[in-house]
C-alpha cells in the first residue's frame, strides 16, 4: 500500500509511466504542430506527473473548486506538459492536444485562464511564483483552508527580480502552504543557465531568502515523493524544491543539448522516439489524485453595496487621494474579502485608515511593485477576494508586464495610482505619473476611473469593486472642492454635464486638478459673457463619446480637453479618437509638455499650460479661430 511519503513500488512505477506518457503527448502536441518546446516539457516530466497524480489534492472534475490546490507553470513555455496532464485526467481529449497553438484552440503555447484548469497566464517569465505567493497568501491569511500551492519555476526565469521578490515575501510571511519546485535543467533559450547545474548555489541563494529547501533528482519519482511530503510538513517557512533535471530527457542525443531550446522534432525523429518511450513503459495503471480537504469558506463578492451614501457636503474640500481610501475603507466595513495590497506608502497615501480598521485584510508588499500586482492576481483567482492595490501611479510603469499579463489572465484586480502628474508639486518629476493615462489605456479590458472630487471618488471605489477585469482609479493630491451632492449617480462610461447654456460655444473637457480649473476659466469667461460647456469625463476608458460628440456640436464643433498627463495617449487623444469620424469637431489639446520641475502645484499648473488663465486664454484662441 502506498502512502505519501514512501509509495510501493507498484506506484512509482505507475508514476514513472505517467511521466512517460506525458512525454509522448507533449512530443506529439509539438510535432504536429510544428511549434514549442518539446524539450523544456521533457526536463519537468516526472516533477509534473508526482504533482499531479500524488502529491496534489484536487478534484479533477471540477478544476476551479475553491478547496483545490492550487498549480502555478511559471515556465509557460512548457504548457504542453500541463495540457498533457489534463488529457490523461479526462479533462481534454488525445485529439486535443494535436490542435496546439491552432488559432481556434485554447491550448496556446502558453497557459491562459481560457482553460478552467489555469488560475493565471504564464509565460512572461518571472511572475508565477508572486501569483503562487497571493494564492498561498489568500489561502493561509483569508481562507484558513488547507488547500496549498505549488509553483514549478525554470532556473532560466530565476534571473528575473520579480522572482526574488515574491521570495521574500513568501519568506516574510510565513507561506508554508507555498512549494516552489526549481526546474534547474542547465539550459536556457540562447545557451547554459549562469549556474548550470550547481544546484547548492540554488539552494543557498533560496535558504539565504529564509526559505526551507531541498535538493532532488528530479527524474526521481521516489525522491519527488518523499520530498514533496517533507514539504508538507514545514512550519512558518515556504518550501523550494531544487531539482536537477536534464533537458530534453528521454530524447536520444537531445537530452543536455544545446541548440534545442523551442524546437520541435520533425515527424519521423517524434514517432521514433515516442516508440523508444512507449517500449520503456510497463504498468497499464492510471492513477487518479485524492480528493482535497473541504474546508474553504463560502463567501460572495458580487453585488457589493456602499453601507451608505456618500458623506460629504458641497464646496468641502479634500484631496481625492484621501477620498479613494476613507471609500476603501467603508468597502472593507460593507465586505469582508475587500483586501488592500500596498508598496511601502502607507504615510504618503493614507492607506493607514484601512489598515487600522483591517488589519488582517491589509498586505504590506514593500518596495517590490512588480511582485505586488502578481500577488494581488493571485489573490484574486477563482473569486477568492475583491483586491485593490495602490502605489504611486508612476512605479506602476515598472509593473507594466505584470499589468498586461493581468489583462491576459482575465483579472479583476483594482489597481489605484496617486501622485499623478505635475499637481503632485514639490516632490518632483520622477513622482509625477504623466504616462499612467497612455499605458492603461492600451491594456485590453480595462477600466480607467478619473474622478474630480470627493463624491466621485467613492463612486469610483463602489464601481470599481464591482466590475469584470481590471480596474485603475487616477487619484491626485491637492484638496479639491466637493462638486457633486452625496445623491449624484455614477456609471461606467457615462459623462457628467457639469456647465451647461443654451449659450455655450465651447465645450471643454478636464478631469481631478484640471476640471477645477475649467470650472475657474468657466466662472471667469462667464463674466466676460462667453459661456461654455464644461464635461467631466468620470471614466477615460470606457470613453462617454455620445455626450462628446453631442456637446460639440451644440458648441459649434469646437472642443478643448485639458488634462494633468502628458499629451500622447492621454485624453486629449481619446477624445479626438472619438469623435474622429464625425465632421466639422476640431479638438484643441491642452497637456503637460516636456519634463516638469519641482514647485507649488498651482504654479506647476501654470507653467506647463493647464491652469484657468490658460484654458480662458485657448476659449478665446477658438473662439477667434
Amino acid at each position: 500500500m502506498a502512502d505519501d511519503a514512501q509509495p510501493d513500488e507498484e506506484t512509482v512505477q505507475a508514476l514513472r509511466d505517467t511521466a512517460g506518457r506525458l512525454r509522448i503527448h507533449s512530443l506529439r502536441a509539438t510535432s504536429a504542430c510544428r511549434s514549442g518546446h518539446p524539450t523544456s516539457c521533457c526536463s519537468v516530466a516526472e516533477i509534473v506527473a508526482v504533482l499531479f497524480f500524488h502529491t496534489m489534492r484536487f478534484k479533477h472534475a471540477e478544476p476551479r473548486h475553491p478547496d483545490n490546490d492550487r498549480f502555478v507553470l511559471s515556465k509557460g513555455h512548457a504548457a504542453p506538459v500541463l495540457y498533457a496532464v489534463w488529457a490523461e485526467l479526462g479533462g481534454l481529449g488525445e485529439a486535443d492536444l494535436l490542435h496546439l497553438r491552432s488559432a481556434r484552440c485554447d491550448l496556446e503555447g502558453h497557459p491562459t485562464p481560457r482553460l478552467p484548469f489555469v488560475d493565471v497566464a504564464t509565460g512572461s517569465l518571472g511572475q508565477g511564483l508572486s501569483a503562487a505567493c497571493g494564492m498561498a497568501y489568500t489561502g493561509r491569511y483569508l481562507d484558513r483552508a488547507s488547500y496549498r500551492v505549488f509553483c514549478l519555476l525554470g532556473d532560466g526565469e530565476a534571473a528575473e527580480g520579480s522572482v526574488w521578490e515574491a521570495l521574500a515575501f513568501a519568506s516574510h510571511y510565513l507561506l508554508d502552504n507555498l512549494v516552489a519546485v526549481l526546474d534547474v535543467n542547465r539550459l536556457g533559450q540562447s545557451g547554459p543557465a549562469p549556474l548550470g547545474h550547481c544546484t547548492e548555489a540554488y539552494q543557498g541563494r533560496f535558504e539565504a531568502f529564509g526559505w526551507n529547501t531541498c535538493l532532488v533528482d528530479g527524474h526521481e519519482v521516489a525522491a519527488l515523493c518523499q520530498a514533496f511530503w517533507q514539504a508538507a510538513r514545514v512550519k512558518h517557512k515556504p518550501t523550494a524544491i531544487v531539482a536537477k533535471t536534464f533537458k530534453g530527457r528521454g530524447i536520444p542525443d537531445i537530452e543536455d543539448a544545446e541548440g534545442w531550446h523551442g524546437k520541435p522534432m520533425p515527424q519521423e525523429r517524434a514517432e521514433a522516439v515516442i516508440q523508444l518511450i512507449q517500449s520503456q513503459l510497463q504498468a497499464h495503471r492510471n492513477l487518479l489524485p485524492k480528493p482535497p480537504v473541504e474546508d474553504s469558506p463560502q463567501i460572495n463578492i458580487t453585488n457589493v453595496k456602499m453601507t451608505s451614501p456618500p458623506e460629504y457636503i458641497v464646496g468641502d474640500k479634500i484631496a481625492t487621494q484621501k477620498a479613494c481610501y476613507l471609500a476603501l475603507d467603508k468597502l472593507g466595513h460593507a465586505n469582508e474579502r475587500v483586501i488592500v495590497l500596498n508598496g511601502d506608502t502607507v504615510n504618503s497615501t493614507f492607506f493607514e485608515i484601512f489598515k487600522k480598521e483591517h488589519p488582517e485584510r491589509f498586505i504590506e508588499c514593500f518596495i517590490g511593485e512588480q511582485n505586488m500586482v502578481s500577488v494581488a492576481l493571485g489573490c484574486a483567482t477563482r473569486d477568492r477576494t475583491i483586491a485593490f492595490a495602490s502605489n504611486f501611479a508612476a512605479v506602476f510603469t515598472r509593473a507594466f508586464d505584470q499589468i498586461r499579463m493581468g489583462a491576459i489572465s482575465q483579472t479583476s484586480i483594482n489597481l489605484i495610482g496617486s501622485h499623478c502628474g505635475v499637481s503632485t508639486g514639490e516632490d518632483g518629476s520622477s513622482q509625477m505619473a504623466l504616462e499612467d493615462l497612455a499605458m492603461f489605456r492600451c491594456v485590453p479590458n480595462c477600466t480607467i476611473f478619473y474622478p474630480s472630487d470627493a463624491v466621485s471618488t467613492e463612486h469610483a471605489v463602489y464601481l470599481a469593486a464591482n466590475a469584470k477585469g481590471m480596474c485603475f482609479i487616477r487619484t491626485s493630491q491637492p484638496e479639491i472642492a466637493v462638486i457633486y451632492t452625496p445623491q449624484e449617480n455614477f456609471e461606467i462610461g457615462q459623462a457628467k454635464v457639469v456647465r451647461c447654456t443654451a449659450n455655450d460655444k465651447v465645450t471643454v473637457i478636464g478631469a481631478g486638478v484640471t476640471l477645477h480649473e475649467v470650472l475657474a476659466a468657466a466662472d471667469n469667461l462667464s463674466q466676460q459673457g462667453i459661456f461654455i460647456r464644461v464635461i467631466d469625463p468620470f471614466t477615460i476608458k470606457p470613453l462617454d463619446a455620445a455626450t462628446i460628440i453631442s456637446s460639440a456640436k451644440a458648441t459649434g464643433g469646437r472642443v478643448i480637453t485639458v488634462e494633468d498627463h502628458y499629451r500622447e495617449g492621454g485624453i486629449g487623444e481619446a477624445v479626438s479618437a472619438a469623435v474622429s469620424r464625425e465632421p466639422g469637431i476640431i479638438v484643441h489639446q491642452l497637456a503637460v509638455s516636456g519634463v516638469p520641475q519641482s514647485g507649488k502645484p498651482s504654479e506647476l499648473l501654470d507653467m506647463f499650460g493647464i491652469s484657468a488663465r490658460h484654458i480662458t486664454a485657448a476659449v478665446k484662441y477658438t473662439l477667434m479661430d
